[in-house]
């Protein structure tokens, strides 16, 4: 019975969860701590900053994560199909419906109208990453708070990526480096 619930619970938050992790969590708190009390405030807290340290979204960790506390292997494995599920199915809808009219004009219309939208989303998380890395969260931009280690690495970062066409991945890895690098020296 309980991997029933689990995988319900988790296949609600998967399906109603729009809008990415962050606008994810009152639901996943719902679900978990306040209507079934899988986990306490203090556990649900400790979720989330397990979910930031692991690769991948947070609904998806947050149901491995309680389903092995509540169920074990078992429950992992009944909480995350129930959190990927809904997704699996409106992507496979979505795709079939899209083969289907593809060649229609309006929906060409609607994606070609929603591009600029996507790339102005990007962009403003892009821009947002930017002033929190330069200027710390909640900082106003000010010349004087600069962290101008965080400036040059970007420098950098975007000089090997754009001017010698360097794998992102191993830009990545350098700039991981870099701050370790200037972290160790004091900076």
């Amino acid at each position: 019975m309980i991997y029933l619930q689990m995988f319900f619970s988790f296949f609600q938050i998967g399906l109603f969860s729009f809008g990415g992790g962050y606008a994810a969590l009152p639901l996943i708190q719902g679900q978990i701590v306040d209507l079934h009390g899988w986990l306490g405030m203090e556990e649900f807290t400790d979720l989330i900053t397990i979910s930031q340290m692991t690769p991948g979204p947070i609904a998806i960790n947050a149901a491995t994560f309680v389903g092995t506390k509540v169920g074990g292997v078992l429950g992992s494995v009944v909480a995350t199909m129930g959190c990927v599920l809904p997704s699996c199915i409106l992507a496979t809808l979505l795709a079939k419906l899209y083969l289907k009219y593809r060649k229609m004009d309006l929906l060409q219309g609607v994606l070609h109208s929603l591009r600029p939208a996507v790339v102005a989303l990007i962009a403003s998380a892009g821009i947002s990453i930017l002033l929190t890395a330069f200027w710390g969260t909640g900082a106003a931009v000010a010349l004087e708070r600069t962290h101008w280690a965080m400036v040059g690495i970007f420098a950098v970062c975007v000089f090997l990526l754009r001017k010698a066409r360097l794998s992102p991945i191993l830009v990545m890895v350098l700039a991981g480096v870099l701050k370790l690098g200037i972290s160790l020296l004091g900076g």
